[in-house]
């Protein structure tokens, strides 16, 4: 596991997020996207490591995977890993809840 050092979302709590909409958020100088899927947020780095796009402009596919917008290049946000076979990885972060409050923890 990476040594990371953490930071609390204060724009969200676990509840008030949305339901499989992508979310940026800034954490520090950090672009941050979140996502909440099956009880679960997921936390990725909010700009597709293709071309820049914007992730939180993209959507949720219907087996879960995150869409760019812009070449609509996919990829799993659990682990970053792009399904749509064009070689990209998504960055990926360490994400806790912590009585209902969001923690990401950013790589030391």
């Amino acid at each position: 596991m990476k040594l990371v050092n953490w930071h609390k979302i204060v724009e969200y709590t676990f509840n008030s997020l949305p339901e499989a909409k992508p979310l940026e958020v800034m954490v520090g100088e950090k672009r941050i996207g979140l996502v909440k899927k099956q009880d679960k947020i997921l936390a990725y780095a909010a700009l597709c490591p293709h071309a820049g796009a914007p992730l939180c402009d993209g959507w949720l596919d219907p087996l879960g995977r995150l869409v760019c917008p812009l070449h609509k290049y996919r990829f799993d946000p659990a682990n970053g890993r792009n399904t749509s076979g064009e070689g990209y990885k998504l960055y990926t972060y360490q994400l806790e809840i912590r009585c209902e409050e969001i923690w990401v923890g950013l790589p030391l």
